[in-house]
């Protein structure tokens, strides 16, 4: 085997495209053994596959006996019936045609528990209607709105006649409630764990109205990557983190009391040298999650790198050592956000030791597989 400078460099990077999305398995089952650690076991785990949309990592999670997971869209469900993932839960709630596809998988992979997120009377007589005129039962977690004002019911009276509502309905199955923190983002944990605590009270306040009515609430899904921590320490309480499997940049900063490794890696190779202090990177919009400012990536090793611009298929990058490098100089970056990053690639390289030991299909990044 050849000198590996550092984890994430290639042996041999000559044969190697650019841009691609370099992985690393080793590191992703760490993360997978972390997320398990820290959640105690696997009964109240329920990774979100958004980030990587790829059944190699599914089926790494489910060896390690990871049953439930949680996903964005009906191509993500399919994959991960396709994986055979006994319960998913689909945390968009389907409008207009997927509303139809929904029920689609249902009926395809009978093995497999659908559920998906009810927020308004409209999705749920819809739902409700279809399940009745296929003689089966819908399950549905109540979307509730704990202060990040995307999606869900506010937890008040009307939630409590909404989940009342479901569980009364012949045709539906009520599950529980869902909550999504993702608007809480301090980089403090007691900071981040006091907004995480005054957030999920809410919730816990709405399940106490239903119960003394009598009606049970099964469980709460709760959280993402950064409220991870807090909600996998609650009783009943299944917590649901996605970007823990590859992280990047900007959680590996904003978080450091998260233990998390960065997964995937991005390289690149200098294609031109304009001026005598700027260089210009393959690296571009279609490359690389672009919806922040600048810096959209972290380009690896000791440098002075500071990026100017960013085009359809360029980075532009200040240095005052350009003289230091060469046209088709190879680099490698972390994306800021990596979530955003996958979708981008039809396909990601496995690295192994420094080798590349082959690739994995982003298989959910398109919104349809067969369904």
């Amino acid at each position: 085997m050849g000198y590996l400078k550092e984890w994430y460099t290639l042996i041999n990077p000559e044969n190697t495209i650019s841009p691609s999305l370099l992985v690393y398995p080793d590191r992703i089952e760490k993360n997978i053994q972390l997320m398990i650690k820290m959640a105690g076991g696997t009964s109240f785990l329920r990774p979100h596959i958004k980030t990587h949309k790829i059944a190699e990592i599914v089926q790494l999670q489910l060896a390690y006996g990871i049953h439930k997971f949680k996903c964005a869209t009906i191509a993500e469900a399919e994959l991960l019936a396709k994986c055979n993932a006994k319960d998913i839960l689909l945390a968009m709630q389907p409008v207009g045609v997927h509303v139809g596809r929904f029920f689609e998988l249902i009926e395809k992979y009978p093995n497999s528990k659908f559920s998906t997120l009810i927020d308004n009377h409209v999705s749920l007589n819809e739902i409700s209607k279809i399940a009745s005129s296929k003689n089966t039962l819908a399950s549905v977690w109540l979307d509730v709105n704990c202060g990040m004002n995307r999606t869900g019911i506010i937890p008040n009276e009307k939630a409590v006649e909404l989940y009342k509502t479901i569980d009364d309905n012949s045709h539906l199955q009520a599950e529980g409630l869902h909550a999504y923190d993702g608007h809480l983002h301090d980089s403090d944990f007691v900071l981040r764990k006091d907004a995480c605590d005054k957030a999920f009270d809410t919730v816990q306040k709405l399940k106490d109205e239903l119960e003394k009515m009598g009606i049970t609430i099964k469980t709460i899904v709760a959280g993402g990557s950064p409220t991870f921590p807090i909600h996998c320490k609650r009783k009943n309480v299944e917590s649901s983190p996605g970007t823990t499997t590859l992280w990047d940049k900007g959680y590996l900063d904003a978080y450091p009391d998260l233990d998390f490794l960065p997964a995937a890696v991005l390289c690149t190779r200098i294609i031109s040298k304009p001026t005598s202090n700027i260089i210009c990177l393959d690296l571009g919009h279609k490359a690389v999650a672009s919806e922040m400012k600048l810096p959209r990536v972290h380009i690896l090793g000791d440098n002075d790198f500071k990026q100017k611009s960013q085009s359809e298929e360029h980075l532009v990058i200040e240095t005052n050592e350009a003289s230091k490098y060469n046209i088709g100089d190879f680099f490698y970056a972390l994306p800021i956000h990596i979530c955003p990053t996958v979708a981008k690639y039809k396909s990601v390289l496995t690295i192994v030791d420094g080798e590349l030991t082959g690739s994995w299909k982003v298989a959910a990044r398109d919104h349809k597989i067969h369904i």
